[in-house]
């Protein structure tokens, strides 16, 4: 099977479901998820697949933000980025940081008890919350470029302290 045949396969399985529980499309979900990586692995629970793809970005950033507010051995980028940030940009970094911690616990649930239902609700929740947490990352995001070059100095070193 090709990976082109795999990819229209799973939009068309994909679009039947997005139909019946009103889902994001496909193109949406796939340009800030990844959700075509699905076609690696044949499934029957493809909005299981799509909510993996979804959360997996989550987790990614929880990983991320949890290194900025808790640096213990970090990479020094890390410590640099932390020079950048004033207390409101940690403050936002708190609140994001226990959102996206709540989408681990609420998967406990899910991985437990399969529910096609409870799947698409979770995509559909899943998507909507990205769309307002990447808008608080870019603004962060703003921050740490502004203050990069006026905050971060090398102190001759090799330490960012």
């Amino acid at each position: 099977m090709s990976e082109g045949f795999d990819l229209t396969k799973l939009k068309e399985k994909y679009r039947t479901l997005q139909i019946k529980y009103n889902l994001p499309s496909f193109e949406k979900l796939n340009e800030d998820f990844q959700i075509e990586k699905a076609t690696e692995s044949e499934t029957d629970f493809i909005l299981k697949e799509v909510r993996k793809s979804v959360t997996d970005k989550f987790f990614n950033y929880l990983r991320f933000i949890e290194s900025i507010l808790t640096p213990t051995n970090a990479p020094m980028f890390v410590f640099a980025i932390t020079k950048t940030l004033g207390v409101k940009e940690r403050e936002k970094m708190i609140e994001l940081y226990k959102k996206i911690a709540k989408v681990d616990i609420d998967l406990i649930e899910l991985d437990i008890e399969y529910s096609e239902e409870k799947e698409a609700n979770s995509i559909k929740k899943y998507y909507e919350m990205w769309q307002d947490i990447k808008k608080e990352l870019l603004e962060i995001v703003g921050v740490i470029k502004k203050n990069w070059d006026t905050k971060v100095e090398d102190n001759g070193k090799g330490y960012f302290g």
